[in-house]
């Protein structure tokens, strides 16, 4: 199985980032999971589609049809999502060959540096996921609140944020293989 991890911060040193790269190496077996790059990838717009068709489009495109589920990293936002997780969905359901992602199991972890742990971005994200067809995880429900004690002063998760991140990833996983 392998599973496209899409990080809606697109800091490189953001916490969501931290964690997806914890993830990706926590995850073993039959199970492989790719960080999918998201910065480069200009903001939806129709005149980019057809004859105009940018090349980021294509290649986000082409990239998340190779995924069997995803996982998707995002902060909070003034109560809503990263923008940039939602480009992605954007551009992608709406692929003339259609969608990548529609009929695939995915979940949400959020983080953030307050004591909700990105609830409200985690619960939004998840609404998007109905209207475009990918097959949400309902439990565990992953927020990360207070994120920056999360880590070692080496950058590394704590053992109990590990662990619970661990306990979370694979039931994904095992959620996931029901789609696979």
């Amino acid at each position: 199985m392998k599973i496209g991890l899409i990080v809606g911060s697109l800091r490189e040193d953001s916490y969501n980032m931290k964690i997806a790269k914890a993830v990706k190496e926590m995850l073993d077996g039959d199970v492989k999971a790719e960080i999918i790059d998201i910065k480069n990838i200009p903001f939806y717009n129709a005149d980019l589609e057809g004859d105009n068709l940018h090349p980021e489009f294509k290649r986000i495109r082409e990239e998340v049809r190779n995924y069997d589920a995803f996982i998707f990293f995002t902060p909070e936002y003034n109560r809503s999502f990263a923008p940039a997780a939602k480009n992605v969905i954007d551009i992608v359901s709406v692929d003339p060959n259609g969608s990548g992602i529609s009929g695939k199991p995915a979940t949400v972890f959020s983080a953030s540096i307050g004591g909700m742990g990105g609830l409200a971005g985690n619960l939004a994200l998840r609404q998007v996921f109905v209207n475009v067809n990918l097959i949400p995880m309902q439990k565990p429900e992953i927020y990360l609140a207070n994120v920056g004690d999360c880590f070692d002063e080496n950058g590394k998760l704590l053992d109990k944020t590990y662990d619970y991140v661990k306990k979370a990833a694979d039931a994904f996983v095992d959620f996931a293989r029901k789609f696979a």
